[in-house]
């Protein structure tokens, strides 16, 4: 960092980090100004915390049977529908 704000490379690598650990105040303060200002860092941000918590989500769940069994075919449809919605707005 040669400048007192992270940059858009240095805000990635420093969110992707901030899922394993506990940053640093400053550090979290820079990325905090640096989302201020840029809505591609924003959008990453919430698409690393989603593929988190779908990460999270399928621990638990992956001892069970298939979820889908008991779906039934129109149910299964609006869920691929809202999934595809979900999926264009990131």
């Amino acid at each position: 960092m040669t400048h007192w704000m992270f940059d858009c490379k240095e805000v990635s690598r420093r969110v992707s980090e901030s899922m394993d650990h506990n940053l640093p105040l400053y550090q979290r303060m820079l990325i905090q100004v640096h989302l201020m200002m840029c809505r591609c860092c924003v959008r990453f941000r919430r698409q690393v915390m989603m593929l988190r918590e779908i990460c999270r989500s399928y621990r638990l769940h992956e001892n069970c049977t298939d979820m889908t069994a008991n779906l039934s075919p129109d149910a299964r449809e609006r869920i691929l529908r809202v999934l595809k919605l979900a999926s264009e707005n990131f």
